[in-house]
């Protein structure tokens, strides 16, 4: 597959299949590293679908092999989001089941292999209903969740923030509605980044989901209050270093996209794909843009592509052994999707 390396430039990059199969074919699905292996929690199989499929597929990276799992109570979603909790548990939160939004948490037990429904506390305050939302990791007790609310008739002009707290050994949740809102945002991807400078920290910032072209602070957090450690890539880093050197940046990102990738690698956040809201025509997109957070300002770095093969919407990335993976989503035509799983080369 074809990569972006511009005529008399050293530099490009290219997406380079080392998977292909059938169960893998998805789109709007969630893929979350456990363990070395990527959990693939339904989505939509075609385009035009409005039941999401109930099947869970497993991928090992290192063997580059997909299997179906058998769990037991697999729920049907799709425009959902999810993450790992205590190396243990895959919580999925809200999405589509084929009749409504929701804001429950379903969780997979991979130890047991069993699908377990957690239950709401007493004060939880949910949403009306999610999908096309973003659920970010905040340690093994604590998620950021932020979106629209709602369907097109009943959602709300701004965008809402939750605390998702979890008690894994009760198997339970409880929503808190942070006093901050958002733009209204769907489609849009959430990247939790360092600070960096004299007052270093954490931000939450969403990419996207809306024609504003600029970024919003969903969440700040001072030095040592966000424990997480992110998944170490050096070279990986390294490689996206030298790629923006020889980009020119900009302070102003891409406008009215949705439905792409985002994955943190150090300092950047890399964004792939989607669909653009400023056409009417060829919104399937397949650029790259990698937001550098080094200096201050932070600044954007837009890498087109011209090989239309390479067009996704509602896919999924994910870092795993210093190597980014582009799984599943849709091609040019909106509606069929990829069975490719693919890793980012970078040509410096």
């Amino acid at each position: 597959m074809a990569g972006a390396v511009p005529p008399g430039r050293a530099s490009g990059w290219a997406w380079r299949p080392v998977a292909r199969d059938a169960l893998l074919a998805r789109a709007f699905h969630s893929c979350t590293e456990l363990r070395g292996q990527f959990y693939l929690v339904g989505g939509l199989l075609a385009g035009g679908a409005r039941e999401p499929s109930s099947d869970t597929v497993v991928f090992d990276p290192a063997r580059g092999q997909a299997v179906r799992l058998g769990a037991q109570g697999t729920p049907p979603r799709s425009h959902h989001d999810a993450a790992p909790v205590g190396g243990r548990w895959l919580c999925v939160v809200g999405g589509w089941d084929g009749s409504r939004r929701l804001a429950t948490v379903t969780a997979l037990d991979t130890e047991r292999g069993v699908w377990e429904a957690w239950t709401a506390t007493p004060g939880d305050c949910p949403p009306a209903g999610l999908s096309s939302h973003t659920c970010t990791r905040l340690s093994d007790r604590e998620l950021r969740v932020a979106g629209r609310e709602g369907g097109i008739r009943t959602q709300r002009r701004y965008g809402s923030i939750y605390t998702l707290r979890l008690d894994p050994n009760a198997r339970t949740y409880c929503y808190k509605e942070e006093g901050c809102h958002t733009a209204s945002r769907s489609g849009h991807s959430a990247a939790l980044l360092q600070i960096p400078g004299p007052h270093p920290g954490h931000q939450l910032l969403l990419f996207g989901g809306c024609n504003l072209a600029e970024p919003e602070v969903a969440g700040h957090w001072s030095h040592g209050k966000i424990k997480e450690e992110p998944p170490v890539a050096p070279h990986l880093m390294e490689q996206l270093a030298r790629l923006v050197s020889s980009g020119q940046g900009s302070q102003k990102g891409p406008q009215g996209l949705r439905h792409h990738s985002c994955s943190v690698v150090g300092p950047f956040a890399v964004l792939f794909g989607g669909e653009t809201l400023t056409r009417a025509r060829d919104t399937v997109c397949n650029d790259l843009y990698i937001y550098d957070t080094r200096k201050s300002p932070p600044l954007w770095f837009h890498f087109p592509c011209a090989d239309r093969r390479l067009k996704r919407v509602g896919h999924r990335t994910c870092l795993w052994n210093d190597q980014l993976y582009l799984v599943g989503g849709f091609g040019e035509d909106g509606r069929t999707a990829s069975p490719q799983v693919c890793i980012l080369d970078l040509f410096i």
